[in-house]
């Protein structure tokens, strides 16, 4: 079968093939070196220094952590390389992260990158995911996996001509989608720092009464009660029928949530002391709560079951279950949870339900729990969105290189 010569998606303007190469024949392979660390005029430089763990999460390489000075330069092998025409590349123990230079820099020798000569700059990073599936297959060595430049020049690839314009309307392509995903990417981040910031300032510190902000409206001392007093333990206990099929979850850590677990008949399952969970119930998972294994259970999960190994609660007249979630995402908590457990392993501590009820918690009247509820609901919804946006950006870019590459 003869060989595909042009990709499935291409500009319409574009009808040729595309033309065999390597690596070697379009980029300049550069390595690089590090100065003496003992010899402090070689350190502290103007010069940028870049070690590969600082790439991978950006696509531009605009100012390395570490800098050295022309001296130290010219004491190494590393060398300057050249702006907006390099692409750092990984050789070693992490084969494979890249970044476009956005000014001249050096790096170190964890690095072969890559110069460009006759191939548009983001239409060879746009092939980052290529290099990095062969660089991996070619990467030997005893201590770790390196990649060799004369092994990186040896890729072969299919691209359209340089002359044709064609490889720069695809780097811009992929240019403009990757500016598109860094945004979503920001404006993510912000709204994440926004919702730690609100965590952090709408909650009362250590022996405080109040907190630093306030929705509109509310004032004055937030309330000191016992978590047994405002929380009310429920239990549903299920007679397990052998041939019924019953919904088992569990809550993860981290406060990632209720999730389901498994599907079991009666008789499949072990712990025959079960109890039946409903939608908006707050569950704590007794061996992970150290571990932020809270949460509240979701419409979907309704009607599922659990084992003695956890704690259901509702709210009442003086607790929002919804608050008392969120509270349980916070520092405090998670001193009390800790303080009420006890053991010597921290996977296998037991949780004293009895002790943590008796511990002091602060709150406000249940109408500000409602709000504050609702302020950060709305929060989350946002966060949920704008991952779904990003991902849906990330895929589409996906899609994208499998197509428009061959």
């Amino acid at each position: 079968m003869e060989k595909q010569k042009c990709p499935e998606l291409r500009f319409s303007q574009y009808k040729n093939d595309w033309y065999e190469t390597t690596l070697g024949d379009v980029v300049d392979i550069v390595g690089g070196g590090t100065p003496d660390t003992n010899v402090s005029e070689f350190w502290n430089g103007d010069i940028d220094w870049y070690s590969p763990t600082e790439i991978g999460e950006n696509v531009y390489a605009n100012g390395s952590t570490k800098k050295i000075t022309a001296l130290g330069l010219k004491n190494s092998s590393a060398k300057i390389l050249p702006a907006k025409k390099t692409v750092l590349f990984s050789s070693r123990a992490g084969i494979g992260d890249m970044a476009i230079l956005d000014k001249p820099a050096a790096t170190n020798q964890g690095f072969q990158s890559f110069v460009a000569n006759n191939i548009d700059v983001y239409f060879l990073y746009s092939m980052g995911v290529k290099i990095k599936k062969f660089a991996l297959s070619k990467a030997s060595g005893s201590t770790f996996l390196e990649i060799s430049r004369n092994q990186l020049a040896q890729m072969e690839f299919l691209a359209p001509s340089i002359d044709s314009n064609e490889q720069t309307q695809i780097g811009n392509f992929f240019q403009n989608l990757d500016q598109s995903i860094a945004l979503h990417q920001k404006k993510l981040a912000q709204t994440q720092n926004l919702k730690k910031a609100m965590l952090e300032k709408m909650f009362p510190k250590a022996r405080s009464k109040q907190p630093e902000i306030r929705l509109k409206g509310f004032s004055g001392d937030w309330n000191v009660d016992i978590i047994g007093n405002v929380l009310q333990e429920v239990f549903r206990p299920i007679n397990l029928d052998n041939e019924t099929k019953y919904r088992l979850v569990t809550v993860k850590r981290r406060n990632g949530g209720i999730a389901e677990r498994a599907i079991l008949k009666g008789k499949d399952i072990l712990v025959k002391s079960q109890f039946e969970i409903k939608a908006g119930d707050y569950v704590i998972s007794k061996r992970q709560v150290v571990h932020g294994a809270t949460g509240l259970v979701p419409h979907e999960l309704d009607g599922s079951i659990v084992s003695n190994e956890y704690l259901v609660g509702q709210g009442t007249d003086k607790l929002n279950i919804e608050f008392f979630a969120l509270l349980s995402t916070l520092p405090e908590m998670y001193k009390k949870f800790f303080l009420s457990s006890y053991g010597v392993d921290i996977e296998k501590l037991f949780f004293d339900v009895s002790d943590w009820k008796k511990r002091e918690i602060s709150l406000p009247c249940l109408a500000e729990q409602i709000q504050i509820s609702k302020f950060f609901k709305q929060l989350n919804e946002t966060l949920v969105l704008q991952q779904q946006q990003l991902q849906i950006l990330k895929n589409l870019k996906q899609a994208f290189l499998e197509k428009m590459f061959v």
